[in-house]
């Protein structure tokens, strides 16, 4: 069984992609994502409305490099015309869970009856939204926007309690 060399991404109307050198820019109606893609014996080119990645080299490794390419840089043109949003629940059984964020993080405060606020880091231009029970985090880099919501969960992460009984924290509920 031969696997692909080459993956093709469709780049849709309304996006600007940019490649100099290493650096790919990808601009769209909700804004700019750049990213260093480079691995080695592995070519990015735009070709008319479209962009190639490409290896000469049939290797396994190579074949697995350009398909995590090619979806990288799909993550970036669904994120500058979508957007990503990951919806989160706040689940409290025993002392009421307050949170306030600011723009470079979220302060939890009262988790488990604790003194000392818990504090998760927002990353890049990654929104979190709090609206009742529910946070919501959005952003246009799927990987800032993956990785704050990975830090507003370990930030509510149970230690020293049965998690059978203390069930309480932030969780994920949806990805959008």
């Amino acid at each position: 069984m031969v696997k692909e060399l080459v993956r093709q991404i469709v780049v849709p109307e309304g996006v600007e992609v940019n490649i100099r050198d290493t650096l790919v820019t990808v601009t769209g109606p909700l804004g700019t994502v750049s990213r260093r893609i480079w691995y080695p014996d592995i070519v990015v080119r735009k070709e008319d409305s479209s962009l190639i990645v490409d290896t000469k080299i049939d290797r396994k490794r190579n074949r697995a490099m350009v398909g995590t390419l090619a979806s990288h840089l799909g993550n970036m043109i669904r994120g500058v015309t979508d957007g990503f949003e990951y919806r989160m629940k706040v689940v409290y059984s025993h002392f009421p869970i307050q949170l306030k964020a600011t723009k470079e993080k979220l302060v939890i405060s009262n988790f488990l009856g604790g003194r000392k606020p818990r504090t998760a880091k927002i990353l890049g231009h990654t929104r979190v939204d709090i609206q009742g029970d529910a946070v919501i985090v959005s952003g246009i880099d799927k990987e800032n926007v993956g990785q704050t919501m990975a830090n507003i969960e370990q930030a509510t992460k149970v230690r020293g309690f049965d998690i059978r009984v203390f069930q309480d924290g932030i969780y994920l509920v949806d990805k959008r």
